[in-house]
């Protein structure tokens, strides 16, 4: 029998096309942030090496780029600051100032 997760469409997501919606389901699936086990690793169409974490809504599987200001922002994730952005704004989630601790 297959999966129906083969039959999602899929979506790259790098930090800089990340949602509130995206970014959510992300916080949903790892509260307490990912592992090195939930780190899926591929080639891109570019043959790059890519690092995502994966997380599905409805029919689409996003894997979501791997970066420190990925994991700073599901950390510091607080849903009411993004109460007045839609769920598919991909400028409401703004990248974490990095100072001298990363």
């Amino acid at each position: 029998m297959k999966s129906q997760n083969n039959n999602l469409k899929r979506v790259i997501v790098d930090f800089k096309k990340l949602t509130p919606e995206i970014l959510g389901l992300l916080v949903e699936k790892y509260p307490f942030g990912y592992e090195e086990h939930n780190v899926i690793k591929f080639k891109n169409a570019k043959g790059e090496s890519v690092e995502a974490v994966e997380v599905i809504s409805g029919d689409t599987k996003y894997l979501v780029k791997v970066s420190v200001k990925l994991e700073m922002t599901m950390e510091n994730y607080d849903e009411d600051d993004y109460v007045d952005y839609d769920d598919d704004d991909p400028d409401a989630v703004q990248a974490p100032s990095m100072d001298e601790d990363y």
